[in-house]
């Protein structure tokens, strides 16, 4: 198509051209000019600006979780503690708390509060619960509240579940079943404060199909039962052990 290509993220080499805000610097009316420079040359295509088109970006990167806090507060209150978490800060010198962070604070006129909208680049750099509660942290200096949370489309359920065990190990808490996990992160972070969280249709796990009837985690105790009295080779002794297993730790737990 003759238009330029450029890779951000994992796809990039370049670590001055491997985020999205790097490669958008001066917008689609500086990239004739940017174009220019050899260290600007495209990953594909040709260097030529074609005003009718642009520029095109495409890379790889991990799940983008868009998380909003809620603040009684000003916008520009919430703007400075975003300042205050999101990597580049203020700037060069005055960096942020938190890696893999973008962030702005801003008026949400319809509840009639403040936000910190985040962008989590990363989650295994830094978690929805770690934004949440160095949120906090600035909140209660400035003597203000945090009221919540919400997510913005779908979430990783390794997110949520990060999240409560984070807060059961806070807590001194006993919770070992995965829908009380997730229970528990909705309730922590108050995900639900301005609208219902519902997890099977925020969470992208439980919002894909199955994968296979057949598997035997899926049986019930009785159709197991019974497949293992089939003249067949599995379920087996394993499979016998692993539900014995199970069921210690479950008696264990009780």
């Amino acid at each position: 198509m003759g238009v330029p290509v450029f890779l951000y993220g994992a796809a990039s080499e370049t670590e001055y051209r491997k985020t999205m805000p790097q490669i958008r610097a001066g917008e689609y009316e500086g990239l004739e000019d940017k174009l220019k420079e050899e260290r600007w040359a495209p990953d594909f295509g040709c260097s030529t600006f074609v005003p009718s088109w642009g520029g095109t970006v495409t890379g790889v990167r991990k799940f983008l979780i868009a998380y909003n806090i809620n603040m009684l507060s000003t916008k520009e209150q919430a703007h400075r503690i975003a300042l205050n978490l999101r990597e580049k800060g203020r700037g060069d010198d005055q960096p942020g708390r938190l890696k893999a962070c973008q962030g702005i604070g801003w008026w949400l006129e319809e509840a009639n509060i403040a936000q910190i909208s985040l962008n989590m680049t990363d989650m295994d750099v830094t978690p929805m619960h770690v934004a949440y509660e160095e949120a906090k942290k600035d909140a209660e200096d400035l003597k203000v509240a945090v009221t919540g949370s919400e997510l913005v489309g779908l979430v990783p359920l390794s997110a949520m579940l990060a999240a409560a065990d984070f807060y059961i190990e806070k807590e001194g808490l006993m919770v070992l079943d995965e829908n009380q996990k997730v229970h528990l992160a909705i309730n922590r972070l108050g995900l639900s404060t301005l609208s219902p969280f519902n997890p099977k249709e925020r969470i992208i796990e439980y919002c894909l199909p199955s994968s296979s009837s057949n598997l035997l985690i899926q049986k019930t105790v009785n159709d197991f039962v019974l497949s293992v009295g089939d003249r067949s080779s599995a379920p087996g002794g394993g499979s016998v052990s692993a539900l014995l297993a199970a069921l210690g730790c479950g008696l264990g737990a009780m």
